[in-house]
This record gives C-alpha cells, structure tokens and sequence, in this order.
C-alpha cells in the first residue's frame, strides 16, 4: 500500500467510528491511541495526519474510497470498518447506514466473501456483547473487599488451585490462538474472554462477581481495555496494510509472533492476578495488584514459548461458529 492508500484507508475507519454522531471522548482516544501505535510501527506521519483530516473534514469518505483502486484493499477497508462498528458488540441505525454507503461506494454490494466476513464479524461481536451483559450489571463497582471476606476467603481453601491454572493456561492458549487468526471479528473476542475468565475465578472462590467489579479490576491492574483492543486492532490493521491475499491478511511473522505473545501473557498473567487476589480475601492494595500484574507478565511470556506448538494448533481449531460457542458457554 501507498501512504496515500494507507491514509485513505484509516480515514475510513475513523469515519466509521464517528458516524454514529457521538464522538465521545473515550472514541477520540482509541482513534488516537491507534495512530500512534501505526506510526510508531510503521515509522512515518502520515497515518496520524489521516486521522486529522477525518476528524476535521478535510477528506469526504467518497474522497477516501477513490484512492482505494485494488479490490483487494477496498475489501480490507469494508471489513476493519464492520469490525470497527462492532466493537462494542452492537451496530446503530447510523452504523448500519454508513457501512450501507461504504459498501456501495466501495462496489462491494454483490461480493458473496465480503457479505460472508460481515456476518461473521457481527455475529461474533454479538456473541461477545451478550456474553459481557450477561455477567450480573452492578451500578457501585467497588474494588474493596465486602465484609464477607474472612468467609470469602475461608472458602478459597476448597478452590482446587490446579484446576484454576488450567483453565487460565486454557484461555491464554486460546486468546493467543485468536491472534494468529487473520479475520478482523477474532480480536473482538479475545476481551470477553478475559472478562469470562476472571468471573470463572471469583466464582471458583465464592463470590459471584458483576461486570463492573471486572472492568475495574482489569483497570486497576493496568489491563486497560481500550488500549488493548487499541494493540490488537493496531497490530492486525498494521499487518492488514501490508498486502492481502486469498482472503487472509498478510501480516508476516513478526507481527503475528507479537499478537500471539502479546495475548497469552496479558491474559495468564490476568488470570494468576485474580486467582492471588480473590483466593487472598480481596484485600491488594491498588499499587501491590499491579505491581504483582507486572511481575506475572515476564514469567507468562517465558510460558508462552513452551505452548507455542498447542497455540498453533489450537488456532486450526477456530472459526466464527466456535468462537461463538466459547464466548456463549
């Protein structure tokens, strides 16, 4: 791709992620956030320069869908675009609408592959969205341990500590094995997964925990959710600009290497954080549960290269259907 097509490109997605009229602030940063990540990557200005334009106006998407003249490059732009519409598991009036025009004006309407890669990406970003909203909504998050904690805790004494560990090397597996995925709806579950995996482990120790109390425990660690659906996305949209083929994106090894490690080890060292925390009585002050996140990374990244053959070979298992079944169950 040109750096003309790689701004065209990324104005598109920005567009797409505006065009429901809200621009909310948390919008602006993940937009933000992405340019730096590709620019950082791709060594170069002008992908946050594309960001400019499209905030200001300064490029119409007919505009941007011109300069985009291989087939293969408008579909790589109608498909980050879908995913970006979906990324919080459900598509507005106004989404619908845009992505309407988009694949009009990109003359994809006929394309059966394209219509195929959509109704993946919504049916898994659906899938995940529920599996998230089902988890018990609560309006007072509170990182603080309830005044169950001592019988919390009693209880954790039970938790069969072997089991936990592997169903958290489980998940770590599987969210690394997502990442070698090329298909833009793979990192869209990776973070409900995560989600899943925390309420498994507070269940396991007694204590059945709501949404909130995960979002924020995730944060306080420093596993922002923002930021990392910024690297996954940045990272896939990144390996995306460099070429497409037979319908599979050409990110080299490198980038997937990176994506692989960079998923196993947030998401066991997520894991073996909320099993100290909760088997512990709840009671981590915010400094020592991210200090202690820090600690578990290098250790899990040294892990991630001993499961590398069951990664590979759990990716070979993954499509859109069976995604679903693990971001449902």
């Amino acid at each position: 791709m040109t750096p003309e097509e790689q701004r065209a490109l990324l104005g598109i997605l920005v567009q797409a992620a505006l065009c429901d009229g809200q621009k909310a602030d948390s919008e602006r940063q993940f937009i933000r956030e992405l340019a730096q990540q590709l620019d950082a990557t791709a060594g170069s200005t002008h992908l946050a320069q594309a960001v400019q334009d499209a905030l200001l106006q300064r490029v119409t998407l007919a505009q941007a869908v011109q300069t985009l003249t291989q087939p293969a490059h408008r579909q790589l732009a109608y498909e980050w675009a879908v995913a970006v519409c979906d990324a919080d598991g459900l598509t507005s009036s106004a989404e619908k609408a845009f992505l309407s025009q988009l694949k009009a004006q990109l003359g994809l309407a006929a394309d059966r592959s394209v219509a195929d890669a959509e109704a993946q990406t919504h049916s898994v970003a659906a899938a995940a969205y529920a599996a998230v909203q089902n988890t018990p909504a609560s309006d007072t998050p509170d990182l603080a341990p309830p005044a169950s904690a001592a019988t919390a805790h009693a209880a954790s004494t039970a938790v069969d500590s072997a089991a936990l560990d592997k169903m958290i090397l489980n998940y770590a597996i599987l969210n690394g094995a997502l990442e070698l995925l090329p298909q833009s709806w793979a990192s869209v579950a990776i973070i409900p997964l995560q989600i899943k995996m925390v309420y498994r482990i507070g269940k396991a120790h007694g204590i059945t925990l709501d949404q909130g109390h995960i979002r924020e425990f995730l944060a306080t660690a420093g596993v922002g959710l923002t930021s990392q659906y910024v690297e996954q996305f940045g990272r896939k949209l990144l390996g995306g600009l460099v070429g497409k083929a037979g319908g599979r994106l050409l990110g080299g090894l490198a980038g997937q290497a990176t994506g692989m490690a960079f998923s196993f080890a947030t998401t066991y060292a997520l894991g073996q954080l909320a099993k100290r925390y909760y088997a512990g009585g709840r009671v981590m002050s915010t400094e020592l549960l991210r200090q202690t996140y820090q600690g578990l990374l290098g250790p899990a990244k040294t892990l991630q290269q001993q499961h590398l053959g069951d990664i590979q070979a759990r990716a070979r298992t993954l499509d859109a259907t069976e995604v679903m079944r693990l971001v449902r169950g």
